[in-house]
């Protein structure tokens, strides 16, 4: 599927607004109503839209504590790689898992009530973990800027 003006319209505007309905993001896309439903549907059949979230305040609800942990284990091979990611999938506390390059392995975005949560789950799920050979953890002291999704003002890549 190719994508035009229209279809990152849509995108953008539903990146902006998840809830937005189907009549209001027709009008802003300058297309009536059952086409602009066809779009949508095409671009999460062919993947461009993965899911619409709500975006919620960890603090209010109880999750004081962000911490990155930079995780290096002992095996690269593919199958020691996709074991751990597959650990992780599993711990509720950790939102993001990223493959890096360089000396680090695994970047992990972990969301804990207080920091003896957190220290729990790093003595007794994340360091103890099979191929792990190190952890190193930064708790964040404020966040300046979380924002989702991709950067739709910067101009197009031409050409290749």
């Amino acid at each position: 599927m190719k994508l035009d003006d229209i279809d990152r319209k849509i995108l953008r505007l539903l990146q902006e607004n998840g809830r937005m309905t189907n009549v209001e993001l027709s009008r802003q896309v300058g297309i009536s109503a059952p086409p602009c439903l066809r779009r949508v549907r095409a671009l999460e059949e062919n993947g461009y839209i993965e899911g619409y979230h709500a975006q919620l305040n960890a603090a209010e609800l109880g999750f004081g504590l962000t911490v990155f942990a930079m995780v290096g284990l002992h095996s690269q091979a593919e199958a020691d790689l996709k074991s751990f990611e597959d650990l992780v999938r599993g711990w509720p506390m950790v939102r993001e898992c990223h493959m890096l390059n360089g000396e680090i392995d695994f970047m992990l975005k972990i969301v804990a009530r207080d920091l003896n949560e957190f220290q729990t789950f790093l003595t007794s799920r994340l360091t103890p973990a099979p191929n792990v050979a190190s952890v190193k953890t930064a708790l964040t002291i404020r966040s300046a800027k979380s924002e989702p999704g991709v950067p739709f003002g910067l101009p197009e890549k031409r050409g290749g």
